[in-house]
């Protein structure tokens, strides 16, 4: 039987990397396999579990809500935010694209500043409403690390 994904947790058990001590640090996001790798030129030196964008269809076409491609982290970042249109917000924010548009953030919280049980449990699993990358809220803590500039490529699989 699978150990349960907690999103209290970091994705592993080994220490995080210290992002400045990478020699060719990028973040590669697989949305099919609800994964984000922190990667150091070719080599992945962290795995964490994640929920992008659902799919949806368009034109014909199977397409997530997370627009995939090459991005770059953004200064917007912050302790968390709440969207009332959605009805949920995350802490631990780190824009990717579109300047806040598009976020690596933990897990969904309510109005109330609570994590949504149900949300959570979609993480590493599949993927969840909106555009934005979920996370366990350490690596999302983590995620407030990457400098400004730092390469994410975002792809299907």
């Amino acid at each position: 039987m699978r150990t349960p994904i907690n999103y209290r947790k970091s994705s592993e058990t080994v220490p995080y990397p210290d992002i400045n001590k990478l020699k060719d640090p990028w973040i590669k996001v697989s949305i099919a396999r609800n994964r984000v790798y922190i990667m150091d030129g070719h080599k992945c030196v962290y795995t964490m579990y994640a929920s992008a964008g659902k799919y949806e269809t368009k034109n014909g076409k199977r397409v997530s809500t997370t627009p995939t491609g090459t991005f770059a982290i953004q200064d917007a970042r912050g302790d968390s935010f709440y969207n009332p249109a959605v009805k949920c917000g995350a802490n631990n924010y780190v824009s990717w694209h579109d300047n806040g548009s598009y976020l690596f953030h933990s897990v969904p919280t309510d109005k109330d500043g609570h994590y949504i049980k149900a949300e959570a449990a979609k993480l590493g699993k599949s993927t969840a409403p909106h555009g934005c990358i979920r996370l366990s809220v350490p690596d999302s803590k983590w995620m407030m690390n990457v400098p400004a500039g730092t390469k994410v490529v975002v792809q299907k699989d």
